[in-house]
């Protein structure tokens, strides 16, 4: 059977904190959209809002496959305000 293997240290990794301050620098310039969303885990969001940074790196970390530095290229074009 196959075991599912996730990035444990993505957070704590170089790449990682790299790409969490490139995704806070998004949500600080005025060009993207970066709002708040909904989430349904009222435990560690009990407004329901999960903010984009979390987001995005929750879903880096368990997505291993996806190449970091591609999904934020794909993530500043699907941002961006026109």
């Amino acid at each position: 059977m196959a075991t599912l293997k996730k990035r444990v240290s993505f957070f704590d990794s170089a790449e990682g904190t790299a790409i969490e301050e490139i995704l806070v620098l998004m949500t600080k310039d005025t060009a993207y959209n970066t709002e708040t969303s909904y989430s349904a885990n009222t435990v560690q969001y009990p407004d329901n809002l999960i903010p984009f940074v979390d987001k995005h790196m929750h879903y880096l970390n368990t997505h291993p496959a996806i190449d970091p530095r591609h999904y934020i290229s794909n993530l500043r074009l699907m941002t961006r305000i026109r």
